[in-house]
């Protein structure tokens, strides 16, 4: 989408554009930061694995919670509304806070684009198909791709450039024409971006920042680094300014007015850098990852600061320091569940007074219509029970991860952990 391309400046701007020179933080989600977007006023949408989206202007965002799992792509349409896909497979609109299903894919979704008309949203899914959804008048429509699609952009005239896992970037005049691929490389493109002057840049998982002529397909620059993979582009057409983040935390910028490097930041301290946005100016550019923050750095000021993010994301201390039981509920279940009531926001309800609870119970938690029906009180026997068989065979059709704890002495041990630390904290 290149509405931030047109380089609209700011209005009546948010709390940080007064404080262009400053390292910004915005914190409040639960899980790693999955995708970002951010509009003409510089308010910035985050997306992230605690199946929630986040929509600030401050440092107290608004939350918008419809997905029922990661939400992995967010992008703005013109007249400030949010669109959201996530690897529950929904295409969401939000309008005033209030989300509207649009379709659903039969798999994963990656990225989002509003055509420059403001009459279609397109969706680039896992399940080898384009979406196409209707904004004003018409009926949904769909591409078969025979390959996963990992992004997608509108061209002129509602042409659409798509990205595959098997490493073809194709360009398509309409939904019923056949491709014309442009790039063919042995390794999944991940990220694709489309300028206002006509030139692609595809980012792949092989580490290739690459830069084509949208219409013939002649390479214009290569640009790639000893860094793999390519995870997020982001452009600001009016300061000449790419973006790329890659799996090992790095960000480098890019000067689209003769393809040199500008910037090579170490910006994560822990990879990958999953997503960026630049501000309306291009003055900040934002970025998240691993870590459940959203980082926003002043571009001109990039290499006066230290990497981002502190502590290993897997919360792991050493053997000595932590017990098997604690060292099983950080491995299995951190990321998901919080041992408090009004701790940090998670993918999954706390833990807090989990012995004798009924499955489904948590007030103010969205549960899967299986869990919520789940006949199931969590004691020391269902507990083990999820784990040694997987909570996909425990709970069909629930939203819990399939993953297990084999062994009968660590699901044990875990379950002593939480017998203490779920009673300790039901209070708190």
């Amino acid at each position: 989408m290149r509405w931030l391309a047109l380089g609209l400046s700011l209005c009546a701007g948010p709390l940080w554009a007064n404080g262009a020179e400053e390292f910004v933080t915005l914190k409040g989600h639960g899980g790693p930061i999955m995708a970002l977007a951010t509009d003409a006023q510089g308010r910035v949408a985050s997306g992230s694995f605690d199946n929630a989206l986040g929509l600030w202007s401050g440092t107290a965002p608004l939350w918008l919670e419809g997905h029922d799992a990661a939400v992995t792509a967010v992008t703005f349409g013109p007249a400030g509304e949010v669109f959201s896909g996530g690897d529950d497979f929904a295409v969401i609109r939000w309008q005033g806070g209030r989300a509207e299903v649009l379709g659903h894919h039969k798999g994963k979704i990656r990225a989002l684009d509003v055509s420059d008309d403001a009459a279609w949203l397109a969706s680039a899914s896992w399940d080898g198909t384009l979406g196409l959804w209707p904004l004003k008048d018409g009926e949904a429509q769909s591409i078969m791709l025979n390959a996963g699609a990992n992004d997608v952009v509108f061209g002129p005239d509602n042409s659409l450039y798509v990205a595959t896992v098997s490493g073809e970037l194709r360009h398509y005049e309409s939904p019923t024409s056949s491709p014309r691929v442009l790039v063919t490389q042995g390794f999944g493109i991940n990220r694709l971006l489309l300028s206002p002057e006509g030139w692609l840049a595809y980012g792949a998982v092989d580490g290739a920042t690459r830069v084509i002529d949208a219409t013939s397909g002649a390479e214009i620059a290569d640009i790639t680094l000893d860094r793999r993979p390519i995870l997020a582009l982001a452009h600001h057409a009016d300061s000449h300014q790419l973006a790329v983040g890659d799996g090992q935390g790095y960000i480098m910028m890019l000067d689209s007015a003769d393809w040199r490097i500008s910037r090579d930041f170490h910006a994560l301290r822990e990879g990958p850098v999953w997503a960026l946005a630049f501000s309306p100016d291009g003055s900040r550019i934002w970025a998240g990852g691993i870590h459940d923050v959203v980082y926003g750095w002043p571009v001109a000021l990039l290499d006066q600061f230290d990497p981002a993010g502190t502590g290993a994301r897997s919360f792991l201390a050493d053997p000595e320091t932590m017990s098997n039981g604690e060292r099983q509920f950080m491995r299995k279940c951190s990321i998901c569940h919080a041992l408090t009531e009004g701790g940090t926001r998670k993918a999954g309800p706390h833990l807090a007074g989990l012995f004798g609870r009924p499955a489904g119970t948590v007030t103010g938690y969205r549960y899967s219509a299986t869990l919520a029906r789940a006949e199931i009180i969590w004691e020391e026997e269902t507990i083990d029970a999820l784990f040694d068989l997987g909570p996909d065979h425990y709970i069909p059709g629930s939203r819990m991860p399939m993953q297990r704890i084999t062994a009968p002495a660590d699901r044990r041990d875990l379950i002593d952990y939480l017998k203490t630390a779920t009673t300790l904290t039901k209070d708190n």
